[in-house]
């Protein structure tokens, strides 16, 4: 029997400002609508971060709720919604200008959130809802009331110059899992320090903070996995990218799911590469998944 899954999503969330239109957004929330859509009625997905009280908030809602994300803990604050300005070049690469003093970056600890930290299966987080204090002091400890056997996702996610080498220290610290890109890779091996090419980078960060799976995605030359038994290749599957925006969270959504899954690294790498390229080949970050990827 396949076991009830419980996912949460813990950082921003916002909505990412095209030249043709408003588009949902944050890859928390990119990540908790892809899983939701994957899991289907197998499994909860919930999303942990504040909203203001606007037209956008309430537009948040809506939209997360279309694609079967729970919403019940999300904050109303007196900031408001998070947006940024998307700019694509001529391959598709989004180039982003975020807002500042957002709704998400004053996300408030609830005492409540200790029982659902405890009984979560799988926690979701990156390095841009820490950009301030409120959420920060929040997202870590969020991560802390976890169990020891659920997966703790860091998404590197940076966004310069909203990071600090301390924070991505402190998360690398927390988490058992971690994905990233190359560009990624590239600073943290500076801050670390460390050499050498990327499987020796990925080796050592696992060794260094006992993370038990890395997902290096690599664009159009695919991405790497490695845990402590084995590395996997797998190409990238072509497709007529539209916009990558949020390629990498349906990319973490399938990580985790496979993960929670106990599934052979391939199965993982090659299900999620697949996740990836159909979000590339749509507009937004979040589209509906169609049934061959889905659960519902």
């Amino acid at each position: 029997m396949t076991p009830y899954l419980r996912i949460i999503g813990l950082g921003e969330v916002l909505w990412d400002i095209f030249p043709d239109g408003d588009h949902f957004g944050g890859a928390p929330a990119n990540m908790a609508c892809t899983a939701a859509g994957l899991l289907g009625p197998s499994g909860s997905v919930r999303l942990v971060s504040a909203l203001g009280d606007d037209q956008r908030g309430r537009d948040a809602i809506t939209f997360l709720k279309q694609r079967h994300v729970n919403v019940s803990e999300l904050q109303i604050t007196d900031a408001p919604t998070g947006t940024v300005t998307v700019k694509l070049n001529d391959s598709g690469q989004p180039l982003f200008n975020i807002s500042k003093n957002s709704a998400w970056d004053n996300i408030v600890w609830s005492e409540c959130w200790h029982d659902l930290a405890a009984n979560v299966d799988a926690i979701y987080f990156g390095s841009l809802a820490q950009r301030g204090t409120t959420s920060r002091k929040t997202i870590q400890e969020f991560i802390g009331a976890t169990s020891a056997n659920a997966l703790k996702v860091f998404d590197m996610n940076l966004r310069p110059p909203f990071y600090e080498p301390n924070t991505l220290i402190q998360s690398l610290k927390l988490a058992n899992v971690l994905k990233v890109n190359e560009e990624e890779l590239r600073v943290i091996a500076k801050i670390i320090p460390v050499s050498g090419n990327s499987i020796d980078i990925l080796k050592k960060l696992q060794d260094d903070y006992q993370i038990s799976c890395i997902a290096l995605t690599q664009g159009t030359e695919g991405a790497v996995l490695i845990n402590h038994s084995e590395t996997v290749n797998v190409p990238s599957v072509p497709t007529t990218v539209v916009d990558t925006v949020g390629a990498g969270d349906a990319f973490t959504a399938a990580l985790i799911i496979g993960l929670l899954k106990n599934q052979s690294l391939t199965e993982i790498a090659n299900f999620a590469t697949n996740v990836s390229s159909y979000v590339c080949s749509q507009r937004g970050a979040s589209p509906m998944l169609p049934d061959w990827i889905g659960g519902y």
